[in-house]
């Protein structure tokens, strides 16, 4: 893609595609066109097996993203503002079930929309000094591509709520003490970093990091002895796996190597 896209796209010698939203002049902030261009470069990566994982970040030295750009929203109709917020959830799945490892690196601000698109990856890195927050209320809006269901679920529903009813940012530190984001580092390192903990995924066995994604994401929509049960299923399924079987049998050797030293 050219430059001035509003997305960029680019895979490392791993197989770890960079996605990088790509409006700074306006803070990244999502329009019809960007999420139908994400949407696009998702169902290329969801289709391509030479892509092994996906890191989402902002173009720019501050900004992340700044959220649904209030522009659209001011000159749109509510039919209009409707259908960008379920443009916005189509994009939002398509980042939960990509069946491959998603991290946004935050790499500044990010804010209303922005934050529910990182909300939506597995794992989140966050540069120092990033603020994170929903305040669509303050705009007399609501975070209608999926904060209000996500948000609770990755800090809980008491915190979910002073956030989003408030409309209070948050730094990346305490984001951090809160488990919405999965570590803070200097902007200079995040896309190192970002890469660091996708390797760490990628290093696990495919299938096994695949299923257990599923079970956590699935099972938090299930009751307790469903979401249980679902995680049993797939552990059986696994096993059906020469991935499995390499995995026991390493563990059974090393072992035993262990006990011929002792």
């Amino acid at each position: 893609m050219n430059r001035k896209s509003p997305i960029l796209f680019e895979t490392n010698a791993h197989g770890v595609a960079l996605v990088t939203l790509n409006r700074p002049s306006v803070h990244n902030a999502m329009d019809p066109e960007l999420l139908e261009n994400l949407s696009a470069v998702l169902t290329d990566v969801a289709e391509d097996d030479g892509v092994r994982a996906v890191i989402l970040t902002g173009a720019g030295d501050a900004v992340f993203s700044a959220g649904a750009d209030i522009r659209y929203l001011h000159n749109a109709t509510p039919l209009q503002v409707r259908e960008l917020a379920r443009l916005a959830v189509r994009v939002t799945l398509q980042l939960e079930n990509l069946g491959k490892p998603s991290l946004a690196a935050l790499n500044g601000h990010a804010l209303g929309g922005g934050l529910e698109i990182a909300e939506a990856c597995m794992l989140r890195v966050a540069a120092e000094g990033a603020q994170l927050g929903h305040p669509e209320v303050r705009i007399g809006a609501v975070a209608g591509f999926g904060g209000t269901t996500r948000l609770a679920r990755l800090v809980g529903k008491g915190r979910a709520a002073e956030m989003l009813l408030t409309g209070r940012a948050i730094d990346a530190d305490e984001a951090l003490r809160i488990g919405l984001v999965n570590a803070v580092v200097p902007r200079a390192a995040l896309i190192d970093e970002a890469g660091a903990l996708v390797d760490a995924v990628l290093a696990r066995y495919p299938t096994a990091v695949r299923l257990t994604w599923e079970a956590l994401h699935r099972g938090l929509n299930l009751p307790l002895e469903e979401s249980a049960a679902l995680g049993a299923d797939y552990f059986g399924l696994v096993a059906t796996t020469a991935e499995f079987r390499q995995g026991t049998r390493g563990f059974l050797d090393r072992r035993v190597q262990r006990e011929a030293v002792h």
